[in-house]
């Protein structure tokens, strides 16, 4: 298919190969994938302090009968200012992890949606000889100044990752490390060729498997 390419400050058009990205968006599984790294995102620290945890003596406030208030057995109930608070939250772990197979369909129906929507770029950076702001803003207003992005490398590159590093909601990913997530909540897709290919080789349909959902097709 015809996705939109960058190269030398001018915006033109190239030719990918989709098919190992599927044509079917999966939204229970990219929905999973999704919430599982945002639980993983949790601190976790919230704490609350219970009756016996907060500062207060045991003893009993006034008598147990013949006062016209209802009975008290200290300060520190949770029904009284100051007290205790009753199931608050304590820190604990959120985080947890689907399959590794899940995570790979997650990442490639990711990208088949944001192929279907025209929100992938293919983008050759040139050469970043050293950290710069301006060059990596021009790239951005030639593509349209896109209130979110995501660039996408093949390899780590410190200029490169500096370059683009102080503009927000814009995030820069290796190939390898990149997520359901990233791609979901990064708006326009800025990629190298290369790292294409290496997503393609990383969470691509097999050829069984496109042979499968090509009979599926067939038989809808």
């Amino acid at each position: 298919m015809q996705v939109k390419s960058y190269k030398a400050g001018s915006v033109g058009q190239v030719e990918i190969d989709q098919v190992p990205y599927g044509d079917k968006v999966l939204y229970r599984t990219l929905k999973d994938a999704v919430v599982m790294h945002q639980a993983n995102q949790r601190q976790g620290t919230a704490s609350t302090k219970g009756r016996s945890e907060v500062r207060g003596t045991n003893a009993k406030p006034y008598k147990q009968k013949h006062t016209g208030r209802a009975r008290a057995g200290d300060r520190k109930s949770p029904i009284w200012r100051g007290g205790g608070t009753v199931f608050g939250p304590k820190p604990r772990d959120y985080s947890y992890h689907m399959p590794a197979k899940a995570r790979r369909v997650a990442l490639r129906t990711a990208i088949a949606g944001k192929l279907a929507d025209d929100q992938v770029v293919i983008a050759d950076f040139g050469e970043f000889p050293q950290p710069s702001s301006k060059a990596a803003r021009k790239i951005l207003a030639d593509l349209g100044s896109p209130k979110r992005a995501c660039v996408v490398i093949a390899e780590r590159n410190e200029t490169l990752f500096k370059s683009f590093r102080n503009f927000p909601r814009l995030e820069v990913r290796t190939a390898a490390e990149l997520c359901a997530f990233d791609v979901v909540a990064g708006g326009l897709i800025i990629a190298e060729s290369a790292a294409m290919d290496q997503i393609a080789a990383r969470v691509g349909l097999s050829i069984d498997q496109r042979a499968g959902a090509a009979e599926q097709g067939a038989g809808e």
